[in-house]
């Protein structure tokens, strides 16, 4: 996944994966094989920001992983973009802890094959999904955990590997099912 499509600040972010992937031992994580039942998320606390980058093979969120063909799919499609391009609607896909104050600023979601303009070359049958968010947390002392709420979401994810990169290090750690807390300080 190409972080500077969600973040601008390359040095930033790519120093922060970077060193997140090094120290969880993934280094060559991001050309990983597309795997079923599995979503990676990146996870990176910097001074007042809190960035996610989630990857997933649409499978674990669609059923599909091709261009919508049906009224039904591309209804589902729909719904799926705009559920992941506002993840505090409804029940929350990511939650920190409330006294850090943090509010969402950016959501980017790209997933080529689902866009109505999709060329022949985004017509894959083993498509991913690639969302990034933002977060501006006013007290970022108090942030020390990441609620995920994917698995209630997406009944089709068995897996969510987690890397995280902040100002106390970096760890990486698989939820399962009912798990769904990601610890952000040690």
């Amino acid at each position: 996944m190409d972080r500077t499509l969600f973040f601008p600040r390359p040095g930033r972010w790519l120093a922060l994966a970077g060193a997140c992937a090094c120290a969880c031992g993934t280094a060559g994580a991001a050309g990983k094989a597309h795997e079923h039942g599995a979503l990676r998320l990146d996870v990176a606390v910097d001074g007042t920001t809190l960035t996610i980058a989630m990857e997933a093979p649409l499978d674990n969120l669609l059923g599909f992983e091709r261009a919508p063909r049906t009224d039904a799919e591309r209804k589902a499609a729909a719904d799926l973009l705009a559920r992941l391009r506002n993840p505090g609607q409804g029940r929350p896909l990511f939650a920190a802890d409330a006294a850090a104050q943090c509010s969402l600023s950016r959501a980017e979601v790209t997933a080529a094959v689902l866009e109505p303009r999709a060329g022949p070359a985004a017509r894959d049958d083993h498509a991913d999904l690639e969302a990034g968010y933002e977060f501006s947390c006013a007290q970022p002392g108090e942030l020390r955990s990441l609620e995920i709420g994917l698995f209630e979401a997406y009944q089709r994810i068995q897996r969510i590997d987690v890397q995280v990169a902040g100002p106390q290090g970096q760890a990486r750690l698989t939820l399962r099912r009912p798990a769904r807390s990601v610890k952000l300080v040690r």
